[in-house]
């Protein structure tokens, strides 16, 4: 073998060794963006996402998600309002539960959100390709929606997974109204759960009675090993924010309460007792939001006893 072969076949050496040393630092970079955004496992998101039939809340109001995670679908002649995404897997059953109603996904003209975690946003980025909807959100929701994963200064950083990147999200503030025809919804900043959390309150009504509805947020103090609600660098503010978002709940008007999770306001013992037929009308409760916020409370303190003690 002569000196220009030996040194083609050094030099041939030399790039396979570059280029795989390449493949390999792509491939733990990858890697670690995947680690960092997914949590361990989702033991209960089969569960969650188990096929629900669609009902009416009340008036204008439906109920359009997953048996364990809550979708509401606010209509309008001039289109709807879509709160909560579930799973990225909720996705397909969120749209026929909207069609199985009689409705079309390509009318849903805005798209809400309770908070940023991949149960109640994973499914966002979907159906606002299906519906070419506005997606609008606090500002610390908007950030991370915008890049997706998860916020670094979420209680539950590295524990939860992330959601995809959405495109084209709208910041709201705190008591923003927003308007789909004669249909309008209130934002109601209730951060704790997350620094974006967001709740959400509306009328609906069917002849001459109407309710106020509210549509409320996570609020249990929940969060990755080692992070601590006392004294957070990441959340300094979450004992507070976790306050204020009480007392919404103590104060707002609340005929009916639906929550992220059904099951926290025990929607489906009341749906089941409607069906019977009992009365009055058992989805209506004008004091489950204060029973809620001291559930929540309850739980607050049990953790902050926790974290004193270690």
């Amino acid at each position: 073998m002569g000196p220009h072969a030996k040194r083609t076949s050094t030099e041939l050496k030399q790039r396979n060794l570059i280029f795989w040393s390449l493949c390999l630092l792509l491939t733990a970079f990858v890697c670690a963006a995947v680690a960092q955004s997914a949590p361990s496992s989702c033991k209960q998101c089969a569960e969650w996402n188990r096929p629900q039939t669609p009902f009416r809340i009340f008036g204008n109001s439906y109920y359009v998600g997953p048996h364990g995670l809550s979708a509401v679908l606010i209509t309008s002649d001039a289109g709807h309002i879509l709160i909560d995404g579930g799973l990225p897997q909720s996705a397909p059953l969120i749209v026929a539960h909207i069609r199985t109603l009689g409705f079309r996904i390509e009318d849903v003209k805005v798209i809400l959100n309770s908070h940023v975690h991949s149960d109640h946003a994973g499914g966002i980025a979907e159906l606002q390709r299906l519906s070419g909807a506005r997606v609008l959100a606090s500002k610390w929701t908007a950030a991370v929606m915008r890049h997706g994963g998860v916020g670094r200064d979420d209680p539950q950083y590295g524990s939860v997974a992330g959601i995809a990147p959405i495109k084209k999200v709208e910041e709201l503030h705190d008591e923003e109204v927003v308007k789909v025809g004669t249909t309008s919804v209130t934002a109601h900043l209730t951060a704790g759960h997350t620094p974006g959390g967001t709740s959400w309150t509306w009328k609906s009504c069917e002849g001459d009675v109407c309710h106020d509805i509210v549509y409320a947020d996570s609020l249990t103090p929940i969060s990755a090993e080692g992070f601590r609600f006392t004294d957070s660098r990441t959340s300094p503010h979450a004992l507070h924010d976790f306050e204020q978002s009480f007392k919404f709940l103590e104060t707002t008007p609340c005929d009916i309460l639906v929550t992220v999770h059904p099951d926290m306001s025990n929607l489906w013992e009341r749906l089941e007792a409607r069906q019977r037929g009992t009365a009055p009308d058992p989805i209506v409760d004008r004091g489950a939001c204060r029973e809620l916020a001291a559930k929540a409370r309850a739980q607050l303190r049990q953790r902050i006893e926790e974290e004193r003690k270690q």
